[in-house]
């Protein structure tokens, strides 16, 4: 499975029964500014505390930030503990409101 998946590759497994699990990485005002329908936000610095208790290593997670880099390293860092089915968001929520869904804000 490849690091990262494209807005216009994840769009159709969300609109399907798909069960992939959204993990939104960002700090809280970005979490209120702009958000994906769905998914869970945990900080980037509550993920190596809360994973083992909120994540299932067998569900297809895909994370998202801002723009993507911060997701493509908690990406990095659940596959190293083990998690397989991890994707990074590429180009994040703003890649994704710009291209997919223009009611999310940009900022």
């Amino acid at each position: 499975m490849d690091y990262e998946i494209a807005p216009e590759e994840l769009k159709p497994l969300l609109d399907s029964d798909s069960d992939v699990v959204l993990v939104d990485v960002r700090e809280p005002w970005e979490w209120e500014t702009a958000k994906i329908d769905g998914s869970r936000h945990i900080p980037m610095s509550d993920i190596p505390a809360r994973f083992n208790q909120e994540l299932d290593p067998d569900d297809h997670i895909v994370v998202v930030c801002h723009h993507g880099v911060r997701s493509m390293n908690v990406t990095a860092w659940l596959r190293q503990q083990g998690f397989e089915k991890v994707q990074s968001l590429r180009g994040g929520i703003d890649r994704w409101a710009r291209e997919i869904d223009p009611t999310v804000p940009i900022y």
